[in-house]
């Protein structure tokens, strides 16, 4: 019996064994077999088989058979088999190890009955991950559709990316990220599973000029700002190597001397000028010290990456600035001057720099003179340089100042030309005739250029014989020509004084026998005021009737265009002036007491308007032909006047008179 039941024992462990191996997972097998050879293996088995034994109710026929079940056994099992493997939850973080990977795919043992499988862009972050590496997953299901344990570690990066984020900013600590891409202003940096920004300043403390290159690495990192309201990390990598380098700029500092020359890089360029790198600290040389003569921009003198001998000018040990030279290592170019130079030479040069004043002149690299805008033309009129130069013009001066010194030389170019003003007696003589530009107006007058130079004023009384010109807009314009006589000349203020109107004879001498005083002539009224009207009387000659000789013969007062007769009751050669009146006409027949009267005042009217007739064909300026020319330029000229007066403007006195 006994010997049946340690066979029976025998063959019961052999059984018990082979029905583990049944029910454990085929992947675990290996593991369960170990565990069943083992002693304590034995011993539960041993021990079960025991409390077996014991059983009444254990049919050993049965058992024999191998059909036999017990829940006591069941139970037994899936204890053992459970005590085998990692307690697991859903939704929970653990630790596990790489036991494999490719260029796809990480398997992550966290010690449950089958292995979990990640992506290796969850890992991207870490390029030295390596088998045997622990790492943190998440448990997202414990069985897929195929059976498979579902992990991931980018969640589980993400669950405690924050508080590792904090951590590192308390701490000071220097974590990894990789660079996912470009964004403005910067990188977008993968830390902790958490998009950090990376600003472009940051990434290194020399300027970065291709982002592009850093995309897809990882990096070491110090989290420098957190926004926990927007959840935004700021990262940098500069601050790594900022402690390191500020140690270099100490000792590099301590070191310089005024005038020393060290060489160095050109690290970045601006408009303002070039930061050079000395190896750990940099400098700047401002555009004015890149080279004696003047440049535009620092890129036409340095190139990026270029080397280049520099001269420390100053520098500042608190603000760690360094100010540098590079034309100072070359001779000043006024030093090198020709010695025999000297005022009244001619120069060639070309413009560099132009301004409303005048315009410089770079004789040599480094050396300029300055043509002001006065020197650049004979003409009295002020205006800007830019009508006469341009930036890049070739041109040819004179030296009027030369101090070596102070380094400054003054120029001109009218020089170059003879002053019209030297023959001005010859040229322009007293009664010549000419014709000028319009300059411009001024109430007293018109100012007129003859030629560049030589300026002249017609007064305004010295425009017409016979209009009455309040404004010298009204006669002509801007620009316009002008035929002129020289009534006047003033070498030293370098005016001429002109005339327009006596280029004709005065045709007041005629006018004189013809409005006569008591003389009766139609006019036509053309200007009505407070003060009286101005009639147009015949021969384009303007007469004044104050508003008591306005009045017709039925009381009405004349209004304006109406057609009238005008009897003259006062002429003035001298002030050009002749007094008309309406009313005096109809007074004066009233006046006579007799129908003999009113017939001998109707002669005398009759007498008066025939010896108008005479005089007009015994008049000294010729035979009527040459009258009827006259009367013809007249209406000529009062038509021109009438346009003028449509089209005139206030001038700019201010203007004028500057002129």
């Amino acid at each position: 019996m006994i010997d049946n039941k340690e066979n029976n024992l025998e063959q019961s462990v052999e059984q018990t064994d082979n029905q583990v191996q049944d029910v454990v997972n085929p992947e675990i097998k290996e593991e369960v077999k170990k565990s069943a050879d083992s002693a304590e293996h034995v011993a539960e088995t041993v021990s079960v088989i025991t409390d077996l034994e014991s059983d009444p109710a254990f049919d050993w026929d049965k058992f024999e058979e191998g059909d036999y079940q017990s829940e006591l056994k069941k139970t037994d099992l899936e204890r053992m088999y459970s005590d085998t493997l990692s307690a697991i939850k859903v939704n929970e973080v653990v630790d596990g190890t790489v036991i494999t990977m490719n260029k796809r795919e990480v398997v992550v043992n966290i010690g449950y009955k089958s292995e979990g499988v990640v992506s290796l862009n969850e890992f991207r972050y870490d390029p030295d991950l390596k088998i045997g590496d622990k790492v943190e997953v998440y448990i997202e299901s414990q069985e897929d559709k195929k059976g498979q344990l579902v992990l991931s570690h980018k969640k589980a990066r993400a669950l405690k990316s924050w508080d590792r984020v904090n951590e590192s900013l308390e701490k000071d600590e220097i974590i990894k990220g990789y660079i996912k891409c470009r964004t403005k202003g910067g990188m977008i940096v993968d830390v902790f599973g958490i998009e950090a920004f990376l600003p472009g300043s940051q990434i290194d403390v020399k300027p970065i000029r291709d982002y592009d290159i850093y995309v897809g690495k990882t990096m070491e990192f110090k989290v420098v700002k957190i926004n926990h309201e927007f959840k935004n990390v700021v990262v940098s990598h500069k601050a790594l190597i900022e402690a390191e380098l500020e140690q270099q700029k100490k000792e590099i500092i301590a070191k310089l001397e005024k005038g020393q020359i060290l060489e160095g890089t050109v690290k970045n360029i601006t408009s303002y000028g070039v930061f050079i790198d000395l190896g750990g600290v940099d400098g700047l040389i401002h555009i004015t010290d890149l080279s004696w003569g003047r440049i535009n921009h620092p890129e036409e003198i340095v190139q990026l990456d270029q080397k280049l001998q520099v001269v420390i000018l100053d520098f500042d040990d608190e603000k760690k600035r360094i100010a540098l030279g590079l034309k100072q290592l070359t001779p000043h170019p006024w030093d090198s001057l020709d010695a025999n130079l000297k005022v009244g030479d001619k120069v060639k040069g070309r413009v560099v720099v132009m301004a409303d004043y005048g315009a410089f002149i770079e004789i040599t690299t480094g050396v300029e003179g300055l043509i002001h805008v006065s020197e650049m033309s004979w003409s009295q009129h002020l205006r800007s340089a830019q009508e006469f130069l341009k930036v890049g013009d070739e041109v040819e001066a004179v030296i009027l100042t030369l101090d070596r010194e102070e380094r400054k030389m003054s120029l001109g170019m009218k020089q170059l030309k003879t002053d019209p003003w030297e023959k001005i007696e010859e040229k322009y003589p007293l009664g010549s005739k000419h014709t000028a530009k319009v300059r411009n107006f001024t109430n007293f007058g018109v100012f007129v250029e003859i030629e560049e130079g030589v300026d002249g004023l017609i007064h305004i009384s010295d425009l017409s014989w016979t209009r009455k010109i309040k404004h010298p807009a009204e006669f002509t314009n801007i620009g316009e020509n002008i035929d002129v006589v020289v009534l006047e000349i003033d070498k030293e203020n370098r005016r001429l004084s002109l005339g327009h109107k006596q280029l004709e004879e005065n045709p007041w001498d005629v006018f004189e026998t013809i409005f006569t005083v008591d003389s009766v002539h139609e006019g036509t009224i053309i200007e009505v005021t407070d003060k009286g009207a101005v009639v147009a009387l015949p021969y384009g000659v303007e007469g004044f009737v104050t508003p008591k000789h306005l009045v017709k013969e039925d009381g009405k007062t004349a209004r304006l265009d109406e057609k009238l007769s005008f009897k003259v009751i006062e002429f003035s050669k001298g002030s050009k002036k002749i007094i008309v009146s309406h009313s005096r006409i109809h007074e004066d027949i009233k006046r006579a007491s007799s129908e003999s009267d009113r017939k001998a005042a109707a002669d005398t009217m009759h007498k008066a308007t025939k010896k108008i007739k005479t005089n007009m064909e015994k008049t000294t300026l010729g035979d009527i032909t040459d009258l009827a020319a006259i009367k013809d330029e007249m209406e000529k000229k009062e038509s021109k006047r009438k346009k003028a007066e449509k089209k005139a403007i206030e001038p700019e006195e201010n203007q004028a008179e500057s002129e």
